[in-house]
């Protein structure tokens, strides 16, 4: 197993990202959930990750039955965060943390996030002295490192970073196709972290599942080099960037652990071929116009939409259906997704609270009318 070295109580470079777990109906499959935590561990790893909005409220409830209540604390890392709308005013944020520890089941985070930072919510957090109650919990013991989980353009960053040089790691979005995408930045973001000397923890390396069911010009490209899986070529560039601490994964069954643990258990960079290839994947990806939502559900938790608007699934439905034209996706969208309880993209207000929590800032009002336009005219 690859030595962390940037925090040598974390084993390896391969984290557990909490935000995507094995579901039965509404509720976490725990029994699914504890057989790839017992994986994830015996194979020697130890980083969780989650944060209080994750599964509307069952990530850290889950953490506590499956990884808190059946681990020593020496066995395993926990990450929490601080996430904007689970708090309005500073006498708020320590409720909330202890809350958080409640729910989680453990007495420490060893790792403490204010949560998706961009422009907007940023000043928020300054009002709220966010960053200054957060730290002076690390002070008491209660957090072993205070980071930052980031959204925005590297300008904003590297304004958060000189603000705060008390951030001791940024989590990032960081993938081979948002490596030069102009809206994520990815590029610009890492080097901002390296600038100010800041490992880095990735989120998103597979892009929400995105860069796993490839459209099949791009998937042909990687099956060429006769290796491992879609998911474990992403994964592995990540990883591969000398300040990159840890890349997280958002494992939803025991198959996708097992792939991806034969990726990390034993890590290697990929080659120059492996790159070669993936850059024929961005091609291929950029030319399809494929919406490239992650599925992240920011638009949609904490009662975002007013019009209840399903607005990950919608998008999907447009990729899919644009990529196979198939007559059931239609049916799909208008039997499934949309109806009484949800509605659907025509009903869109343009109010924009969506876009204005989006990671990926898409033009989602815009979007959603492309999406009424392919389901919704006669």
């Amino acid at each position: 197993m690859v030595k962390n070295g940037f925090f040598p109580e974390i084993n390896g470079n391969f984290g557990f990202g909490c935000m995507r777990l094995p579901m039965n109906g509404d509720e976490v499959d725990t029994e699914e959930f504890a057989r790839m935590a017992d994986a994830f561990v015996d194979a020697g790893f130890n980083y969780f990750d989650t944060a209080h909005g994750y599964i509307r409220g069952k990530s850290e409830t889950a953490i506590r039955e499956v990884v808190a209540r059946r681990y020593g604390r020496e066995r395993f890392l926990l990450a929490n965060k601080l996430s904007d709308p689970y708090f309005s005013k500073e006498a708020d944020v320590r409720p909330l943390f202890e809350k958080q520890l409640e729910l989680c089941g453990v007495e420490y985070f060893d790792f403490y996030l204010m949560h998706a930072q961009n422009r907007n919510n940023y000043l928020k957090f300054k009002e709220c002295k966010a960053y200054e109650t957060s730290f002076r919990l690390k002070e008491e013991g209660l957090v072993r490192h205070f980071c930052l989980s980031f959204h925005d353009k590297p300008e904003v960053l590297d304004m958060i970073l000189t603000e705060h040089p008390e951030i001791e790691a940024v989590q990032l979005q960081f993938n081979y196709i948002d490596y030069d995408d102009p809206t994520v930045q990815a590029r610009g973001t890492y080097e901002v972290c390296e600038k100010h000397g800041k490992p880095v923890i990735v989120m998103e390396p597979v892009k929400g599942g995105s860069l796993v069911n490839l459209p099949e010009a791009a998937d042909n490209a990687l099956r060429a080099l006769g290796g491992g899986s879609n998911a474990s070529y992403a994964i592995r560039f990540a990883a591969g960037f000398p300040k990159v601490a840890m890349v997280l994964s958002g494992m939803s069954n025991f198959d996708q652990m097992a792939d991806n643990l034969g990726a990390m258990t034993d890590f290697k960079p990929l080659d120059a071929v492996e790159l070669d290839a993936l850059a024929e994947v961005c091609r291929v990806i950029r030319s399809s116009k494929q919406i490239p939502c992650t599925d992240c559900r920011y638009c949609i938790e904490a009662n975002t939409c007013p019009q209840g608007i399903q607005i990950p699934k919608l998008f999907a439905a447009k990729n899919t259906y644009d990529m196979f034209h198939n007559w059931n996706t239609k049916f799909y969208y208008n039997s499934v997704l949309t109806g009484e309880q949800h509605g659907k993209a025509s009903d869109c207000i343009q109010c924009g609270m969506c876009e204005s929590v989006c990671p990926q800032g898409l033009e989602i009002r815009r979007l959603l009318e492309t999406v009424a336009e392919t389901f919704e005219k006669r």
